[in-house]
């Protein structure tokens, strides 16, 4: 687990976890590949992980009637997949590699497990989670904006 170990503490999302956390949560860690145009997850598929991008760069997409829209698209140091916390466990958008990705996919049955099992770790998990959901709905709200949102006249 050490090669995992010392990527996640060159991941910005991992900063300031302690060294023992760290361990525990490596140990659910695995290297990934993703070609050009491939999918790494799909919206409403079983989602039991989330990546740490290390290189390359992925687009968040919702399916919409007249084809896909592009929410956000992550690079290096971003995380994505925070559906693996809430029942019933789907994936809430597509993930498509743009570029050749390399990553960090963690075994969320294994991180569930493990955080359930020290709170502490748990909340702090939790914690950095809740700014990465934010985020995902700040890019989603001016994704809409952008689409419907109307300049107001005479304000």
């Amino acid at each position: 687990m050490e090669g995992i170990e010392k990527l996640l503490k060159e991941h910005p999302f991992f900063e300031g976890i302690d060294a023992a956390d760290l361990a525990t949560i490596a140990g659910c860690g695995a290297n990934v590949r993703f070609e050009v145009g491939e999918f790494i997850c799909r919206e409403g598929e079983e989602a039991n992980c989330f990546y740490a991008i290390r290189a390359g760069r992925v687009a968040l997409e919702l399916s919409a009637g007249n084809g896909d829209i592009v929410i956000q698209t992550l690079d290096q140091n971003d995380i994505f997949g925070w559906s693996w916390l809430i029942p019933p466990y789907r994936w809430a958008f597509d993930a498509r590699a743009v570029e050749v990705v390399r990553a960090v996919r963690f075994d969320c049955s294994c991180l569930r497990a493990k955080c359930d099992g020290d709170p502490r770790m748990g909340y702090d998990f939790m914690k950095r989670f809740a700014k990465v959901i934010v985020d995902r709905l700040e890019a989603m709200r001016l994704q809409i904006l952008d689409m419907y949102g109307k300049p107001t006249v005479g304000v």
